[in-house]
């Protein structure tokens, strides 16, 4: 069952981000499909449990207490790292199965989007707005 996230330090996020764009980087370079697993797998974990292992080894670096940073909203990450987590594992699955160039689109996707959030525009954030306006629109049909 998951565990309900209502806030996470936005280093957290950030370092979150960075591992899916150095992973993605890493796998491009070198071919090795295997680096997609690491935010993969440690996405599914947080996912599942609520707990993402990369978030909880970042939590030991900060310097300040986590209240103290700025928050960014736990169920938009949740959404997020869903989008992260079915680009990774469809990337992962398509390089694995040859399909090379269905691997570099899913994994440049996610690559783009970590990429983008870090420089402070997020997409999933976006496509979730847009999804509430668009239940919102039509339930007061």
């Amino acid at each position: 069952m998951s565990k309900t996230v209502h806030s996470i330090p936005r280093p957290l996020v950030k370092t979150n981000q960075w591992v899916i764009v150095v992973s993605v980087v890493l796998t491009w370079v070198t071919g090795q499909a295997w680096f997609l697993l690491l935010p993969f797998i440690a996405g599914l974990f947080g996912l599942i449990t609520g707990l993402n292992p990369i978030m909880q080894i970042a939590k030991l670096f900060l310097r300040k207490e986590p209240k103290a940073y700025i928050p960014e909203d736990g169920e938009q990450q949740q959404f997020n790292q869903k989008i992260a987590c079915t680009c990774l594992g469809l990337g992962f699955a398509s390089f694995m199965l040859g399909w090379n160039i269905l691997g570099y689109v899913f994994t440049a996707m996610v690559a783009i989007a970590a990429f983008v959030a870090i420089l402070g525009f997020c997409i999933g954030c976006f496509i979730l707005y847009q999804w509430k306006q668009y239940k919102y629109r039509k339930a007061r049909q």
